[in-house]
Order: structure tokens, then C-alpha cells, then sequence
């Protein structure tokens, strides 16, 4: 590879790392019945929240605590668990067209 080439990989190499950044920090709400799930431009769920007893009446400080991590954490291994399934895929579409991708797709 000639200096211009490794030049402007090193340069797409940092825009991805901008772009990457500018996701982290790109935050997106949905609510529903007082359900407020945050979610992150790289799809992470940042935060749970029930912001109203609509959907479960009764539920206490505790349960409310216990119910909106355990969405947290079940939605983001999900999350996890799909890329990780999309990359074999991709992995072995690649494969197929003869272009080799060590370690998968960086998911």
C-alpha cells in the first residue's frame, strides 16, 4: 500500500471514529403508556424508565427498580446476540463471494 492509500485510510479510520462518537452520544426516546425507553445511535438501551403506574399499578420503588433493569439488560443482550448472528451470516456471505473478514464483521 503507497503512502496516499495508507493516508486516507488512516483518515477514514478517524472519521469512523467520529461518527462512532457522535452515535454513543446521539440519544433516542420512545414512550408508550409511560414506558420510556432510551436508546443510543449504536442501538444500546441506555435507560428504562416507567414513568407512570399505567402499565403495572402498584408496582413499588423496588419492583419498579428490579423491572426497569431487567428490560434494560434483556433488550441489550438481545441486541447483542442479533449482531452477533447478522455477523456469522455476513461472515459466511463474504466468504462466499471470496472476500475474507478476519474476526467477523467488528460487531
Amino acid at each position: 500500500m503507497d503512502f496516499s492509500k495508507a493516508w486516507e485510510m488512516m483518515k477514514l479510520q478517524q472519521e469512523a471514529m467520529k461518527v462512532k462518537k457522535e452515535l454513543e452520544n446521539t440519544i433516542i426516546e420512545a414512550e408508550v403508556n409511560g414506558l420510556v425507553i432510551s436508546v443510543n445511535g449504536e442501538m444500546k438501551v441506555e435507560k428504562v424508565d416507567f414513568e407512570t403506574s399505567a402499565l403495572i399499578p402498584g408496582l413499588n420503588a423496588a419492583q419498579k427498580e428490579a423491572l426497569e433493569k431487567a428490560v434494560l439488560e434483556s433488550v441489550n443482550k438481545w441486541i447483542k446476540k442479533s449482531q452477533e448472528v447478522a455477523a456469522e451470516k455476513m461472515q459466511w456471505v463474504m466468504s462466499q463471494m471470496g472476500i475474507n473478514m478476519p474476526g467477523g464483521m467488528g460487531m
